[in-house]
């Protein structure tokens, strides 16, 4: 969950050592072939937009800032920045510098102070979900959320972000005060993960480690916080031996506790404080 809470064209070249060439495959839904109108499939000669895609592979050092606009001084490749809070120029910058870019975008809760608070329904507010000013949301009215959650995916593209951070998809686990089920989850963050998909957005599974073995051909990347103080950073592995970074954060546990064992998995880790300012302490 959140605490208070990646380059143009012309910088591929030069990063592709930080991008994976595919990912994989999800029997159910293949990214490569394409049905016809006849019910054949054809496979694109072409680039596809998954080909096109940024694809993080693991061990990436990694900066995550919600906590104001981008800080540019951490000397990472890969920045994860709050959405609204950071402009196009500020996701320019960034790139200039050579890195990758994520947008961070709540999709699971309602928040009084984004400026598109009106556009939801009171139908689709829930409880109160802990953090000041946000109520859990009905993901079971995919009609009433997925327009919303596009025209958030859009300002990512727009703002020319590489991939999208979207928080709180395990409310099926909390008390949100809807009947959620792990089917329910299961649907909206695969339509979650599309959106972004149709944009040429990368797109990150934040937490619901119980839905990993299911969700791993949806999404490109991981983002954790605390698997090494739950005892759960063995279930991210799938991630890791798919080709996926993982992008993980500690708050209370000594480095020293959790980083032999994030560098054996593979995992990006580092110590944040909680408000998710710029400080950081990698492994």
């Amino acid at each position: 969950m959140r605490n208070t809470a990646l380059v143009h064209a012309a910088l591929l070249g030069a990063l592709a050592a930080s991008a994976l060439t595919g990912c994989s495959a999800d029997p159910e839904r293949p990214a490569d072939a394409h049905a016809t109108a006849s019910g054949t499939t054809r496979t694109p000669t072409a680039a596809s937009p998954a080909e096109a895609r940024w694809k993080p592979r693991p061990g990436l050092a990694w900066q995550w800032q919600l906590d104001g606009k981008a800080d540019p001084s951490a000397d990472v490749p890969v920045y994860d920045i709050d959405g609204f809070e950071n402009s196009a120029a500020d996701v320019a910058r960034l790139h200039r510098d050579g890195r990758k870019v994520i947008c961070y975008v709540n999709v699971g809760a309602w928040e009084d102070f984004r400026p598109d608070k009106e556009a939801f329904p009171r139908s689709v507010l829930g409880r109160p979900n802990g953090w000041a000013g946000e109520r859990w949301l009905d993901i079971r009215q995919l009609t009433v959320l997925r327009p919303l959650m596009e025209r958030r995916f859009d300002m990512c593209r727009d703002k020319g972000f590489d991939a999208v951070e979207p928080d709180l998809v395990e409310g099926y686990g909390n008390d949100t005060g809807f009947p959620l089920t792990a089917r329910d989850q299961l649907r909206y963050n695969r339509m979650i993960a599309d959106i972004a998909h149709e944009r040429g957005l990368s797109v990150g599974l934040k937490n619901d480690l119980p839905q990993i073995p299911q969700l791993l051909a949806d999404f490109d990347f991981a983002v954790n916080e605390e698997c090494a103080q739950y005892d759960e950073c063995d279930r991210l592995a799938p991630f890791i031996e798919a080709g996926k970074a993982v992008f993980h954060v500690e708050y209370t546990e000594p480095r020293s506790s959790f980083c032999p064992a994030s560098r054996r998995l593979g995992l990006s880790s580092m110590v944040k404080q909680p408000e998710l300012g710029v400080w950081r302490k990698p492994c």
